[in-house]
């Protein structure tokens, strides 16, 4: 039998005598492409039979001297190989040259993955980006096998999801409910199909809900709500008869940290679906959009006749990036799924939605509850006698703002209105909400803030014309707050003081010229200054956006020794929209500002933001969505056929209402496959 090259090299080898070599040579003992550990690349085979196809048309004497050559070579040291390989080439034409080169483009090429200790294969592949991982994910199975690792994706996730990559400028969004709507949804197909498969029915009860809805409800022994009124006498609060017993905050349960999802204390109790298990996640909780959240975690179905293992299983790291990925790349190309929401008689004024409700209020006096994934009307809830121009929800509660003075709280579930909240002498035209507080901005000039532990209210004044936004950031203890008279102030809760104005008429800042409309605090932890005016600049870092899930700060005179920290938690900018048809970005240190979004030729009613996108909503009809780092217009949605009033914003969708009387929901998270895709 004829040995190729590499054949007889191992033979050679193989052949040592024990006397100068150990019996199991260590691994330092062979090269890369003779190692007995390491299978045979593809093409040292191919080559290995084109030689022996080649070397059989020869005569018999040519093909002796040939495979003399050969083991000669095989039986040299390096040193010699190496001269051997010189003298060789050295006396080459170039057609010989250039096969050579053909042939060490393919053969010189190194399986380094299988090669190199797994350590170092994992921290190699955590350098590549997205496309690269997935194209070494196609070398080989075993290349697979490490480019799909939760180790590799895990740090992609962290690294994209709910912020900016530094390396490619993509940000993920965290989708924090869809799992949950997906869990729910499996549930119902099963149960279905569970029903009406050979078996036999199922009865309904057997199927529990994922999580019972909570009401809001009296103290006492009624289970009916009643409504009660608080009227509030200048900056004291006096109870009604029978608002003594309304139960009105309730703190939502702290989710679960990040790293929680590798912890044995995190395994959630199972929900029994006929001979499946589907784990539910008990720190979930129904909050709102723009909220920031751990990254997800992933429901696991196992049969229920198996052994419950010590820890719920998850979804691979690579599953929860392409989901995410997937909804990103929506929004950046322009792939959506269009809801229309249509009832209202009247212009729309305010709206606000989460994962299962859209709320919106008009200016027909009605509140409506909506269907988020159906666009069905669930019910409309009656009590102002003119038109609703704020609310504010969560998982308990609803609060309303009209232009009839009053603030009312109600149970959305049931349509109930729980209290009654009197107090300003015009129109509320905005309000914000935050656990024991309720801020609310009024056509009076004044803003009230109600505490439901107190149950006090004080007033703060200062601006000179209507106050059209206001919001409570609570981990610093300040309030914002944006007005007719084209100012925006920032209050300190503690001692009711405006500690700073920004723009307004005589202002040496570049300020609004116009109504302001709509004040959104922002954190960037990156100390990086923006791009300057004109919608164009540097990076911007990552952003977050001012939530209420931080922990309450009590003083906000800070002493010496926590004053530091105080204002580490202070949003660094404020985003501001206007009728002078710009948007604005505040740097709050400064007072300066630092970016104005040029794009909308008529007013801007009304903006929301995430960690990535400004949506804005514009008396020209118009709404556009814009990059948050770059201040770049992405996309220009029309449809609305009167002014965009009032918008949301979440990570998987975008929701604008306008004095048509129609809202309009832009959903994201859809396969591109889609045939009902816009």
């Amino acid at each position: 039998m004829t040995m190729s090259p590499s054949q007889q090299t191992k033979s050679s080898k193989s052949n040592t005598t024990p006397s100068r070599r150990p019996m199991n040579p260590p691994p330092t003992a062979y090269c890369y492409r003779h190692h007995p550990n390491l299978a045979p690349q593809p093409m040292d085979d191919l080559t290995d039979k084109q030689a022996q196809k080649t070397l059989a048309s020869l005569t018999v004497a040519d093909q002796a001297s040939i495979r003399q050559i050969w083991s000669i070579f095989a039986a040299a040291p390096t040193l010699q190989r190496n001269l051997i390989l010189q003298g060789l080439l050295s006396q080459c034409c170039f057609p010989q040259l250039s096969n050579v080169a053909t042939l060490l483009k393919d053969m010189i090429r190194i399986d380094f993955i299988s090669a190199l200790p797994t350590e170092i294969a994992f921290k190699i592949l955590c350098y590549l980006d997205t496309t690269s991982l997935t194209k070494a994910a196609q070398v080989s199975r075993a290349w697979r096998q490490f480019a799909d690792d939760d180790v590799v994706w895990h740090r992609m996730c962290e690294q994209h999801i709910d912020k900016k990559c530094t390396k490619c400028g993509w940000g993920l969004p965290l989708l924090e409910k869809k799992r949950l709507r997906d869990s729910k949804r499996a549930m119902d197909q099963r149960a279905k199909r569970m029903r009406l498969g050979p078996m036999g029915a199922v009865p309904l009860t057997s199927i529990p809900a994922v999580a019972a809805p909570v009401s809001i409800s009296n103290s006492g022994d009624s289970t009916t709500p009643t409504t009660g009124t608080i009227a509030f006498n200048n900056n004291n609060a006096v109870l009604g008869s029978n608002s003594e017993d309304h139960s009105v905050g309730v703190s939502p349960e702290l989710p679960a940290t990040p790293l929680e999802r590798y912890s044995d204390s995190t395994i959630r109790s199972p929900i029994v679906v006929s001979d499946y298990l589907i784990q539910s996640d008990s720190h979930e909780s129904n909050r709102i959009s723009n909220s920031s959240h751990p990254l997800p975690e992933s429901q696991a179905i196992v049969p229920s006749n198996s052994t419950v293992p010590t820890a719920a299983k998850t979804r691979p790291w690579k599953d929860v990036y392409s989901e995410r990925w997937k909804v990103e790349s929506n929004w950046r190309h322009g792939r959506y799924k269009l809801t229309e929401f249509r009832g209202h008689t009247d212009g729309i004024m305010c709206l606000q939605f989460d994962h299962q409700y859209l709320i919106t209020g008009s200016y027909d006096t009605t509140v409506k509850v909506w269907d988020i994934e159906t666009g069905e009307l669930l019910r409309t809830l009656t009590g102002h006698v003119r038109g609703v121009r704020a609310l504010a929800f969560d998982a308990t509660k609803l609060i309303t703002g009209s232009m009839d003075k009053t603030i009312r709280i109600w149970n959305y579930r049931t349509g109930a209105c729980i209290c009654t909240f009197r107090g300003h002498e015009d129109g509320v035209v905005s309000l914000d909400f935050d656990g024991k507080l309720i801020a609310s901005g009024s056509a009076d000039t004044t803003i009230k803030v109600w505490n439901f532990d107190t149950k006090s209210c004080f007033t703060l004044r200062g601006h000179c014309d209507w106050v059209n936004s206001v919001k409570i950031h609570s981990a610093s203890n300040t309030l914002y707050s944006a007005s007719d008279d084209s100012t925006i102030r920032m209050w300190d809760l503690e001692t009711k003081k405006c500690i700073k104005v920004f723009g307004g008429p005589g202002s040496a800042v570049h300020g609004h010229i116009g109504q302001v409309q709509t004040v959104i605090p922002m954190i960037l932890p990156d100390t990086t200054t923006p791009g300057a005016e004109g919608g164009t600049g540097g990076n911007v870092g990552d952003i977050t956006i001012s939530n209420h899930e931080t922990n309450h700060v009590n003083t906000a005179e800070p002493q010496a020794d926590n004053a530091d920290a105080l204002a580490s938690t202070r949003p660094t900018h404020l985003l501001t929209s206007s009728l002078d048809n710009t948007i604005k970005l505040w740097d709050i240190t400064s007072g300066e500002c630092v970016r104005t979004l040029f794009g909308h030729v008529e007013g801007v009613w009304g903006i929301a933001a995430d960690n990535f996108r400004i949506v804005s909503g514009a008396h020209d009809k118009l709404v556009k969505i814009w990059d948050v780092q770059s201040g770049r217009c992405w996309h220009t949605f029309s449809g609305h056929t009167a002014p965009v009033s009032c918008v949301g914003i979440s990570d998987s969708r975008f929701c604008s209402a306008s004095e048509d009387g129609v809202a309009r929901m832009y959903r994201f998270d859809i396969d591109p496959s889609d045939e009902e895709m816009s």
